[in-house]
């Protein structure tokens, strides 16, 4: 890049779908577009991604492929680097780029979020392949197979409810005091899922899961394991901008992905609502079309 600044009419920060879909809806309403993309999307680790209108099965990187190919149709810039810095000045915003810097009257942070996995050997190692979040997802591979969930209160009392529906033989796992109420317990229990209280030593499973072994020393098999970990945003960038956060500590957001900051936008898991390909792919088009409604709507306003 110059050393002069590259003007857009809105930069994307984020490759995955939800950035895709955004710089899609942006290209197409002849805007002129940058999108910069650096490090794996969040599903990586997953062979397939699943619940994905007419791509049901395909695997994560080629949904980017084919999301970049289509791109190619429309003026959108790609540019497979790191935004490091965003700061308005005077109409427009500065991004700051590896390998320089770019103006843009708008922006869509389709950042993504990062997975707080807990610090127990074999989480970080089966995630995506036989440890999941997301039933809708993965659920179908491991159904009426003996499933486990690994969580505490409010989030065990609602992913065991959840996982039932796709299996009978279900154990929740607290790793230590359940954090819930007698009658909670009696809910869950009446159900016929079994509540393990005890340390969780590690996750064995080569292509998936296969067993939880507990430090009691205790082997107990199980073919999928369900699980919400924390969650942190996949930058610092809405910090710098001065995106408020929801409680949760995702960008706040109205319907359109209209953050608190003129012309900054949310798509994906960094903001509100459910996280899946297809969900964020949506939020994407929506954020896209959204930025775009902004940006015509400045246009008319300015003075002949």
């Amino acid at each position: 890049m110059s050393s002069s600044l590259e003007t857009f009419d809105a930069v994307v920060v984020g490759g995955g779908p939800a950035g895709l879909s955004a710089a899609l809806a942006l290209g197409r309403a002849t805007r002129r577009v940058l999108l910069v993309a650096c490090g794996p999307v969040r599903n990586a680790p997953a062979h397939a991604a699943y619940n994905v209108f007419t791509r049901d099965g395909t695997a994560p990187s080629e949904l980017l492929r084919i999301g970049r190919e289509q791109l190619g149709s429309y003026e959108v810039v790609i540019r497979n680097e790191c935004a490091t810095d965003i700061r308005r000045s005077d109409s427009a915003y500065v991004v700051s780029l590896e390998s320089g810097e770019a103006r843009a009257r708008g922006i869509v942070l389709a950042t993504g979020v990062r997975d707080v996995l807990p610090e127990i050997p074999g989480f970080r190692e089966l995630w995506g392949s036989g440890v999941f979040h997301c039933p809708y997802c993965h659920g179908w591979e491991v159904a009426q197979q003996p499933l486990a969930v690994f969580e505490t209160g409010e989030a065990a009392l609602h992913l065991t409810k959840l996982i039932r529906g796709w299996t009978s033989d279900l154990i929740l796992f607290t790793n230590g005091p359940t954090e819930l109420s007698g009658e909670e317990v009696r809910r869950i229990q009446a159900k016929g899922i079994i509540i393990r209280q005890e340390a969780v030593a590690r996750l064995e499973g080569s292509q998936g899961l296969e067993a939880v072994i507990l430090k009691t020393g205790e082997t107990i098999a199980r073919a999928g394991l369900f699980v919400r970990p924390k969650q942190e945003l996949g930058s610092d960038l809405p910090h710098k901008l001065g995106c408020v956060l929801t409680p949760e500590g995702r960008i706040q957001a109205d319907m359109l992905g209209r953050t608190n900051v003129p012309l900054v936008f949310v798509a994906g898991d960094a903001g509100p609502g459910q996280q899946s390909v297809t969900s964020a792919a949506a939020s994407g088009a929506i954020a896209g079309a959204g930025l775009n409604h902004d940006l015509l709507d400045e246009e008319f306003q300015r003075t002949p």
